[in-house]
């Protein structure tokens, strides 16, 4: 089967939505291509919590939050350790905190896209600064909705006649002529036809690596020391990097694919749709994070929200490359989360009331689901009891009774003295976290993991989760692909993940978060205007 149209677009998540709706916008025949089936356009953004990342916005200021370009990008270049010789992603890093507030942020209320009423705080930094205020801006409805009301506006859009959307189509091979890229060719997974386009310019918004383990595995970042016997996926079970080789032979620069951002726990999904699904959590701050064999991971103890590498980095240095957190019951109704759209479908849904309700109450409907249905998390009344079902879950004796018992006695001791004395930095990190609203309606004060009005006891065994590359094709400031001597390749254009966000890597070996779903839309932009 053959096509001719001006350009094909490969990967119909946001990165590519934005593309092909700006080449509409301009006139252009579009081929829209995607692997996956109809019902998930939108991509993995459609599973996501959507948080955007951006510096210096209206909501920021009804807040008193005083923030500004200036210092977004200081944070952003010193927590990703972005340094004078990454010429791309440095440019593509101060391009976007410039410029994401009226081409990101004031394009998506053009289209009816809504946030929440409050911007969150996380990546705080910890041996490095990270977010020095609160920029995390969550669309209201997640990404579920964003990825949703992008979809709508391209297929509503006045020149809908000029675009051709297909699925089911996976693209295998760049087409070059006369020293160019002029198409694609492929497969149609249903069928096993072979397909050829023939177009003016190619833009790749594929996704990254990393919902292929052994592309992680062959990538682990060196911080990270061996990569685990498990890795949970948490990524799109079709970014495999097969267009990333497709973009190489046809002569593209493929840069930093170790810069990729996996989370430090995952658990397993009991209704997997992917090999190796996993479900990243949003760890409780006040729930102790143990090693493997129940000794508490230090002697910095590890606290969610200040540096998302760290912790994986301190998870990996175990001997046994996965971790338990023990908590209770009282702190999981009020800090066990979920990432995604999935879990929360108050957030998804836009029930005011329901969110109020589980904020007030606690997350009654989250925590029975996780444990009914999670094999990765056991609860009992009694800590002899829980240590056992520990044990039994990973099927041998590694979980030490008296290291367990002595975490927990000794943090729960500290709380005792009282807030004077709280010389834990656990505790001083709760204490920091909860001085901002938006943390202290779902973190705890100084809760104690032994208290028995607080039980049943929990303990949740993590896995490291494979989430976002950071690297890839690397791009110059108009979406186009260079190649190994800094040239663009002519024809080919890349975006949203497979570009790194662009650049080949614009957040460094760090993200501040948001600068995903933010970076994709940003770029896929650009790609779609420029071609």
């Amino acid at each position: 089967m053959r096509h001719q149209t001006d350009v094909v677009v490969v990967g119909a998540g946001i990165a590519g939505i934005a593309a092909a709706y700006e080449l509409l916008s301009r006139g252009r025949r579009v081929l829209l291509l995607d692997r996956d089936a109809e019902e998930n356009l939108g991509g993995l953004a459609k599973e996501s919590f959507g948080g955007i990342w951006f510096a210096g916005t209206p909501l920021q200021r009804k807040y008193g939050i005083r923030d500004s370009a200036a210092l977004g990008l200081a944070d952003w270049l010193s927590f990703g350790e972005l340094g004078p010789d990454d010429r791309w992603p440095r440019a593509w890093a101060e391009a976007y905190v410039e410029r994401c507030v009226p081409e990101v942020y004031d394009w998506l209320g053009d289209l009816d896209v809504e946030f929440m009423p409050m911007p969150m705080w996380v990546e705080r930094g910890l041996h490095l600064p990270g977010n020095s205020v609160p920029r995390w801006h969550i669309v209201w409805g997640t990404g579920h909705v964003l990825a949703v009301k992008l979809s709508q506006q391209l297929l509503g859009h006045p020149a809908r006649n000029l675009l051709d959307c297909r699925y089911g189509h996976r693209v295998d091979t760049l087409v070059t002529s006369d020293g160019r890229v002029a198409g694609c060719r492929g497969v149609i997974e249903s069928s096993g036809e072979d397909f050829e386009v023939a177009a003016e310019a190619v833009i790749i918004a594929a996704g990254g690596i990393n919902g292929d383990m052994d592309r992680v595995r062959a990538n682990w970042h060196a911080d990270w020391g061996r990569p685990p016997e498990v890795i949970l996926n948490g990524s799109h079970r079709f970014a495999d990097g097969r267009l990333h080789d497709a973009a190489e032979r046809a002569g593209a620069a493929v840069t930093h694919l170790d810069w990729q951002w996996n989370y430090a726990a995952g658990v397993r999904h009991w209704r997997p749709r992917k090999p190796g699904h996993g479900l990243s959590l949003v760890p409780p701050k006040s729930a102790l994070w143990l090693n493997w064999r129940g000794e508490r991971i230090g002697p910095m103890p590890l606290v969610t929200g200040y540096d998302t590498h760290d912790l994986v980095a301190q998870v990996c240095r175990q001997d046994r490359a996965y971790s338990w957190q023990l908590l209770n019951r009282k702190i999981a109704l009020k800090e066990l989360a979920v990432s995604g759209a999935e879990f929360n479908p108050a957030f998804r849904d836009r029930q005011r009331l329901r969110i109020a309700r589980d904020l007030l109450l606690g997350n009654r409907w989250l925590y029975d689901e996780l444990t009914a249905n999670c094999e990765d998390i056991v609860v009992a009344d009694t800590l002899p009891e829980l240590v056992e079902r520990m044990n039994d879950l990973v099927g041998d004796s590694s979980v030490e009774f008296d290291a367990v018992d002595d975490a927990a006695t000794r943090y729960d001791e500290r709380i005792e003295l009282g807030p004077r004395f709280h010389n834990d930095e656990q505790l001083r990190r709760i204490e920091f976290a909860r001085r901002w609203t938006g943390d202290r309606l779902r973190t705890c004060n100084a809760q104690k993991i032994l208290d028995r009005r607080a039980r049943p006891l929990v303990a949740i065994r993590e896995f490291i989760i494979s989430r976002k590359s950071m690297g890839g094709l690397q791009t110059d400031l108009e979406s186009r692909v260079l190649d190994l001597a800094g040239r663009p390749v002519p024809g080919l254009f890349a975006a949203g993940e497979a570009a790194g966000f662009g650049g080949g890597g614009m957040n460094g070996k760090r993200g501040l978060e948001g600068t995903f779903l933010g970076g994709c839309i940003f770029g896929g932009r650009i790609a779609g205007k420029v071609a």
